[in-house]
């Protein structure tokens, strides 16, 4: 996934997807406006480098990254405490979680 300045996995999760929507349904008003866009899920390998850097690791993964199947165990929070983020909680799902 092409971030531009940086690299990424994308992600696909709908159920994710939903979750996020009723968490920022109960934050109504006080999102920012970055936060207020539909997410696009994904995994950050590479950020603020040169677009023509990042494109060159775009091109170098692209025949060795192979879409497989994954499963989000929780939810984590983390506030951002310029410059750092420091975590405030992690939540796990309940149940079996499957691959």
């Amino acid at each position: 996934m092409n971030l531009g300045k940086g690299t990424a996995l994308a992600l696909s999760s709908p159920a994710m997807l939903a979750i996020r929507a009723e968490i920022a349904n109960l934050f109504h008003g006080m999102l920012t406006a970055q936060d207020q866009h539909n997410p696009r899920l994904h995994i950050t390998i590479q950020n603020k480098v040169m677009p023509n850097a990042a494109r060159a690791l775009q091109a170098e993964l692209q025949p060795v990254i192979v879409a497989r199947k994954f499963a989000f165990t929780g939810l984590g929070l983390h506030r951002y405490c310029n410059p750092h983020w420091e975590a405030v909680g992690v939540w796990p799902f309940r149940g079996k979680v499957s691959g």
